[in-house]
């Protein structure tokens, strides 16, 4: 019988090496080759996120530090105001109001934000995709930069390039840092703590992006605010305004005041951001259907006889009772002035004024040319006896009686063209708003508050203001109800061109109640009882306030 011999144990290895779970396995391969730990789709979206707010962090500070780099975030806006569909302006000022700019800026930067997250996705995949799209963001972003009248294109070329690094470094370091991954030993890290590590790096770079475009953007604001508080000598009037007498205003409490404080003044104009003008640079160049071309500096303009007049303007897109509109005293060379300068050619029909952001409008030459009716339009260096606040057009605006200030009220100036009224349609006219644009009769109730409750027997105070600009107003009205027409009374007005308080005693006696008002121009048109929108040439109708009376 044979001896059987055992099978020989297997030899376990010197150095036993753990198994790795492929879920752990590290290569040195690129972010998303074969064989890598994919971080999860929600860390992939985070760095996504914080990359692309890196890039535009980067974008405001560069911006903030060289006068020629527009703020990418602002410069896409701005594109999008200037390439939307007509009627988006309605849609977006009925949802936000004042507040539309607001809102555009954060739609614009969630916009980016989600356009960074759909990156960080890409890159669990494929780094060079991620890469071309990051280049891709970038470059719509220098594209609607370069669109600025005030872009210098190596700053904004130079701009593009460090937001492309900033946010591809930023992607890279997260990228790597929501990986799962083994120790040197080769044994995993626990899950927790690849989670805890990745969501302190994200937390702490998405601060620093958050703080970075803080920092340029108030960096940007001081940079206009600086420019417009710059000391700059305007020598005294030739022409100054009357003074406020008593009987130009009345003491009521509540009612709107005769002239509206810079600070509380209405603004609306396109741009994201206000621009920043240098005055010891700025000129002012009136060319086009001229005689002679004629460029102005400030010191230059300011020197021309300077006159004061209370001029009332209004934007368009007030609604009736609406507090788009406002009254200010106004320091400026007469335009015609300028223009006499220049020598307006027979046939320049259409004076076209530009601002240093390129925004332009448009109104008729014999508006402030007809000898019939003088408007004093003027080219405006000081508003309410302070230099212009950045915000209302630092250092030179126009301001034109009796046009609405889409057509004429031109901020920030820079240049006047002479051209003919075929040849050029100002910024909002393509988009759906009227050529001609005369600022229509109109007036508003402040006095009752809709919805106040008074007692029977109150005498109420029905107060308001009303205006028809260069034609005047003669007469204000209040009914009550369905009740007749009642005369108030007014103010005496303080200038041609201003509107003018009035106010009216009613009797309260118990029950829900409307009250109305309308205004007749000196011209003895009578305010249009028909209701419209403000598009396309200013809203229409009475405005009216409901009161309880118990």
């Amino acid at each position: 019988m044979t001896d059987a011999t055992p099978p020989a144990e297997p030899t376990a290895p010197a150095n036993p090496e753990p198994p790795v779970a492929p879920s752990s396995r590290v290569t040195p391969s690129s972010p998303g080759a074969p064989g890598r730990a994919l971080p999860s789709r929600g860390a992939a979206a985070l760095s996504g996120v914080v990359a692309a707010g890196a890039a535009l962090a980067t974008g405001e500070l560069v911006a903030a530090l060289t006068a020629g780099t527009p703020s990418p975030l602002i410069a896409v806006g701005t594109a999008v105001i200037d390439f939307a569909p007509p009627g988006s302006k309605e849609v977006i000022v009925a949802l936000f109001g004042t507040n539309d700019k607001i809102a555009l800026n954060l739609l614009v930067a969630a916009t980016v934000l989600a356009a960074g997250a759909v990156i960080g996705l890409v890159a669990r995949r494929s780094t060079l995709l991620a890469s071309l799209l990051i280049v891709g963001l970038v470059v719509a972003g220098t594209a609607a930069s370069l669109r600025d009248p005030t872009a210098t294109q190596t700053f904004v070329l130079l701009s593009a390039a460090l937001q492309v690094a900033a946010g591809l470094l930023v992607l890279e370091f997260l990228m790597d840092a929501a990986r799962p991954r083994a120790t040197a030993g080769g044994t995993p890290v626990a899950a927790d703590a690849v989670r805890r590590g990745f969501l302190v790096r994200a937390g702490v770079l998405g601060a620093l992006a958050l703080v970075g475009q803080g920092i340029g953007r108030a960096m940007l604001d001081a940079r206009a605010a600086s420019a417009a508080s710059a000391l700059v000598t305007v020598p005294e009037t030739v022409d100054p305004a009357p003074t406020i007498a008593p009987e130009n205003a009345f003491d009521i409490e509540g009612i709107t005041p005769l002239v509206i404080a810079n600070e509380d003044f209405y603004r609306i104009d396109t741009a994201l951001i206000v621009p920043t003008v240098d005055v010891d640079a700025w000129t002012l160049r009136v060319h086009g259907m001229v005689d002679r071309e004629v460029t102005l500096t400030f010191p230059q303009l300011v020197e021309l006889p300077l006159i004061e007049r209370y001029v009332t303007i209004a934007c368009v897109s007030n609604e009736v009772g609406g507090d788009l509109i406002g009254n200010a005293k106004w320091t400026g060379v007469r335009l015609t002035d300028v223009l006499d300068m220049a020598g307006v050619q027979a046939g320049a029909t259409q004076v076209v004024p530009r601002s240093v952001d390129g925004w332009a409008a448009g109104f008729p030459t014999e508006w402030v040319t007809a000898p019939e009716r003088p408007r004093d339009a003027l080219i405006a260096v000081k508003m309410n006896d302070e230099p212009l606040p950045v915000a209302h057009g630092f250092p030179a605006r126009l301001i034109v009686p009796g046009l609405y200030g889409y057509v004429s009220a031109t901020k920030w100036l820079k240049e006047i063209e002479l051209t003919t009224w075929e040849a050029f349609d100002s910024y909002w006219v393509p988009r759906g708003w009227s050529k001609e644009a005369p600022i229509l009769t109109q007036s508003r109730i402040d006095l009752p508050r809709p919805n106040a409750l008074h007692r029977q027997g109150d005498t109420v105070q029905v107060a308001g203001v009303a205006w028809a600009m260069d034609r005047a107003i003669s007469k204000v009205e209040v009914r009550v109800d369905d009740g007749e027409w009642t005369p108030a009374t007014l103010t005496a007005p303080l200038g041609p061109q201003t509107w003018l308080q009035w106010r009216f005693t009613w009797p309260a006696v118990a029950g829900r109640h409307t009250l109305w008002v309308r205004a007749t121009d000196g011209e003895g048109v009578v305010q249009e009882e028909r209701v419209t929108r403000p598009d396309p040439d200013g809203a229409r109708g009475y405005h009216s306030v409901s009161v309880q009376v118990d």
